[in-house]
């Protein structure tokens, strides 16, 4: 469970369940602090057996500018760490789909 004061977004294995469709429609993003842990997050995500959808980078949201890195977990949902560094030296990408 993750939350500042309390879990407030639970992550759980279950190993009956069934897997997720190739590209459910799922997109969860989860903040990180720093463009480091953006890079640690999408490295860490490759080597438990996720594929990259799309490199840790500058990236350009509907309202703002960020880095961000997107993977696919082994089920096919869509996870994307977030980090919104200073402006200086970021330069925008469009968005992945």
């Amino acid at each position: 469970g993750y939350g500042k004061r309390y879990p407030e977004f639970w992550l759980n294995v279950r190993a009956e369940a069934p897997g997720a469709a190739s590209n459910p429609g799922t997109h969860i993003a989860l903040r990180a602090r720093t463009v480091e842990a953006v890079e640690a997050f999408h490295a860490n995500a490759l080597a438990a057996g996720g594929t990259c959808d799309g490199p840790p980078g500058p990236r350009t949201g509907a309202m703002t500018t960020y880095f961000g890195a997107f993977i696919r977990d082994p089920d096919g949902n869509k996870l994307e760490a977030v980090s919104f560094p200073s402006a200086t030296g970021i330069t925008p990408q469009p968005p992945q789909s």
